[in-house]
């Protein structure tokens, strides 16, 4: 059935100039999402005027209210009409759209929402006087003089009230600010030297602080490391790493988590490009790829990571929300994420996250049972030690042995000088699984198998890495069917497939021969795998399906060729393992990313009997 369409007439079409609030409400709709996209705005504007100080005030999760308010160089009188015009800026001058050094630069932002809100910009700039302008609906008021010491405030109100169709796409007050928070969160990591407050004034009053970071001091990693303790949590910041690496004039520094220190969604990926919060497919995909070994697929790595290059080399201007960037040399960019956090992973060695042993300590600590005991009703220190000393147990030579204690051999080490190593000297054996270790200042429990499994399996990736991977040749070629982009795709990383084994040819039209494949991974489908090797080429720009299937037959190899479990080792054996787990990188942690030891410190052990 035919309907007509209401857009098409008989008549001839007249092409007609838009006025200039309907071109600012089109515009609107890119720049101006949702209230933390308006937040985002007004807080880049205050870092690029160069405050020092900035409060953010929202209600109703800034549906009704975004107020920012902030310490920076201010805006002259005369200038407050021209900064709601479309693309009236200071950032640029329009001769170089490439060379860009601040946050905005296409002059989109405040002409944008005033057009669908109830904006006040109330400024003062040194040597001149207080001024504020208001702007409803597009329709802008004279400037007139207003009281202000410094700075600026931009006061939004009653967003989206000239567009009321787009109120029915907002989310909850709940979630707005959240999101309005989320992106507080990242500007304030992005400025560790700016201080950033953010309160919600809803129902009015003072209302609450939801954030607050104030100025961090020191060099470059202090500050960094103290804004991202204060962003994403002390636990954080303890389990991180710092990177520093550059290549062919990108800087890549940051803190990347531990392994062990895995989150179960990729809620704690933050990335900026020359300090812009970025949300790029190529980056994230990078942070994966250098974590794909260590971790299980329902896992994700925990970083924030800066990359710092020279304006011309990334180009910012792919989106009026600028939260896309697109590299010049996009290899070098994701090469440089993943060899940085390898080699930054690799010399932690066998450290795991502190996490693990809290979490052991929350298992082991007993529930409550009686009713709650308050301070004073509990017996003195000196009673209490009275009473454990009374009560120490006396143990009788035919006492029952539940754990295999060890005695050193005539030639090992000292008990002494090996407690003095990170895993300390192996003291006993549990149900014949896990190796009890005694160090300076507490004790370690080390998973055998997991532990020996991860060590073999980092032999073996050693061995192939030297060694190379063998290949086998097909009998009769495999031809595989593609569209000719797709075959010149492939093609064109057909030498790094070589390498693992894989050896492709094109056949002419958009149609590939297989003509070898890894001898590691026997029977194979190869039409399967360049299938999958091309889904990742589409996601990811680069493929990891090849190097990710090696890696698990290896990792299958080793858990067959491990120590397993249920059998009993003599001290030297233990006490191999404990130094070899010291010397192997990545040993903190097993095959699948879960920890192969957990470190329990003297006086955590001593605050679970109450002995403190």
């Amino acid at each position: 059935m035919a309907y007509a369409d209401p857009k098409i007439s008989d008549a001839q079409p007249v092409i007609r100039q838009l006025d200039e609030a309907a071109i600012n409400r089109i515009a609107a709709g890119e720049v101006v999402e949702r209230p933390a996209s308006a937040v985002k705005e007004l807080v880049e504007n205050a870092i690029d005027a160069g405050a020092r100080r900035i409060s953010v005030e929202i209600a109703d999760g800034g549906k009704t209210l975004i107020r920012v308010t902030d310490d920076g160089c201010g805006i002259a009188p005369e200038d407050l009409p021209l900064a709601l015009s479309r693309h009236a800026t200071s950032k640029i001058d329009g001769s170089d759209l490439l060379n860009i050094h601040t946050f905005g630069f296409r002059g989109e932002a405040l002409p944008s929402l005033g057009a669908v809100g109830r904006l006040t910009l109330t400024s003062r700039a040194e040597g001149h006087e207080a001024a504020q302008i208001h702007v409803a609906g597009g329709k802008a008021q004279p400037v007139r003089p207003a009281a202000l010491n410094k700075g600026t405030v931009a006061e939004l109100r009653d967003l989206f009230y000239a567009t009321p169709a787009r109120l029915k796409f907002m989310r909850t007050d709940r979630a707005e600010g959240q999101a309005v928070a989320d992106v507080v969160k990242r500007l304030a990591m992005a400025e560790p030297g700016i201080g950033m407050s953010l309160r919600d004034v809803s129902g009015g009053g003072e209302g609450r602080v939801v954030f607050r970071a104030d100025p961090e001091q020191g060099d470059l990693f202090d500050a960094l490391r103290g804004r991202l303790a204060r962003v994403l949590g002390a636990e954080f910041a303890e389990n991180a790493l710092p990177i520093d690496a550059t290549r062919d004039g990108l800087r890549l520094i940051g803190y990347a988590a531990l392994p062990t220190y895995s989150r179960g969604a990729a809620v704690a990926q933050f990335l900026f490009v020359n300090g812009r919060p970025v949300k790029d497919k190529l980056l994230t995909g990078a942070l994966r790829a250098a974590y794909f070994d260590f971790l299980s697929r329902d896992r994700h790595p925990a970083a924030a990571l800066f990359i710092d290059c020279d304006p011309m080399l990334v180009d910012v201007n792919v989106h009026p929300a600028k939260s896309e960037v697109r590299f010049r040399e996009p290899g070098v960019a994701r090469g440089l994420i993943i060899s940085a956090l390898r080699h930054t992973l690799a010399e932690a060695g066998h450290r795991a996250s502190t996490t693990v042993a809290d979490a052991t300590l929350g298992a082991l600590r007993p529930e409550p049972t009686g009713p709650r005991v308050y301070q004073m009703d509990r017996p003195s220190l000196g009673a209490r030690s009275a009473v454990y000393d009374a009560q120490a147990p006396a143990f009788a030579e035919t006492a029952p042995v539940f754990a295999r204690v060890v005695e050193p051999d005539q030639g090992e080490e000292s008990p002494q000088g090996l407690e003095e190593r990170p895993l300390g000297a192996a003291r006993g054996q549990v149900h014949e699984n896990y190796i009890i270790a005694q160090t300076e200042d507490g004790m370690v429990i080390v998973d055998q198998h997991a532990a020996h499994e991860r060590l073999v399996y980092e032999k073996l990736k050693r061995q192939m890495a030297e060694t190379g991977v063998a290949a086998q040749a097909l009998l009769i070629p495999e031809i595989v069917e593609l569209s000719e982009a797709d075959c010149a795709r492939l093609m064109e990383i057909a030498p790094d497939l070589s390498k693992l084994g894989l050896t492709l040819e094109p056949f002419g039209g958009g149609a590939v021969a297989v003509r070898e494949t890894p001898a590691l991974l026997g029977q194979v489908d190869a039409r399967a795998m360049v299938l999958d090797i091309l889904d990742e080429l589409s996601d990811q720009s680069q493929s990891q399906t090849l190097q990710a299937q090696l890696d698990a037959i290896l990792s299958r190899v080793a858990c067959h060729g491990s120590i397993r479990s249920g059998r009993w080792m003599r001290a030297e054996e233990m006490n191999a393992l404990l130094r070899e787990m010291e010397a192997t990188p990545h040993s903190g942690q097993c095959n699948h990313g879960r920890p192969t030891y957990v470190e329990l410190k003297l006086a955590d052990i001593e605050r679970l009997f109450g002995r403190t």
